[in-house]
């Protein structure tokens, strides 16, 4: 769905956050609902993953690290064409910030038959506490 209206430039950052907090509330309300869920999220920034912890269950997160060198990711940002060059480089650091992953994925190295085989492996066993758990505990006691 699209609106016909213009977003002046100066509401546009309140709407993307607005977006995204809404994305976060589908996600969680989806689950809640019993639905599987598989969320691709790029957490450039903090708050994203804040609100994250706050609204999903923890247990019921697995927590998937996806990563390729950086010059595999400019590559493929230039064969897309659809984002501003450098931003996925930009987004980097603070999209791994946290550095704690249930599963990881080097997508370099591996194709995606061979990721989802490395997730279903991790389910199997499905240690805990889950990374997300291990995270929200973090934040808790931050304050």
């Amino acid at each position: 769905m699209r609106t016909g209206r213009e977003i002046p430039p100066e509401r546009l950052a309140g709407v993307l956050h607005d977006t995204w907090r809404g994305y976060h509330r589908a996600i969680a309300g989806m689950a809640a609902a019993g639905n599987l869920v598989v969320m691709d999220h790029v957490l450039s920034a903090e708050w994203r993953l804040r609100d994250c912890l706050d609204l999903f269950v923890p247990q019921d997160v697995v927590f998937v690290g996806v990563h390729c060198p950086r010059a595999e990711l400019e590559r493929r940002e230039r064969q897309r064409g659809d984002r501003p060059p450098g931003l996925a480089a930009r987004q980097l650091a603070q999209v791994h910030a946290h550095g704690l992953y249930d599963v990881e994925c080097d997508t370099s190295r591996a194709d995606p038959p061979q990721c989802a085989a490395r997730i279903k492996d991790f389910l199997s066993a499905r240690p805990t506490p889950t990374a997300f758990q291990r995270l929200r505990d973090e934040q808790d006691a931050a304050g």
